[in-house]
């Protein structure tokens, strides 16, 4: 007996959740504002232990 293959009728329901909005919209204006606001960047006057932190995570992640 032959299958017969049974096609889709009708309009799919593709409906997105709201943080399937928003998380792209957000990733993006995080990464915008770190991109933008580059260029006016101060050095701290803050504990120094912080900066060293950053800079053990930058080495651990650059290899």
């Amino acid at each position: 007996m032959p299958r017969t293959c049974a096609t889709a009728t009708g309009s799919a329901d593709a409906r997105l959740s709201w943080w399937a909005l928003v998380l792209p919209v957000l990733a993006f204006a995080a990464l915008f504002a770190l991109i933008s606001g580059g260029g006016a960047a101060h050095a701290a006057d803050g504990d120094p232990a912080v900066g060293r932190l950053i800079q053990q995570i930058h080495h651990t992640l650059a290899g």
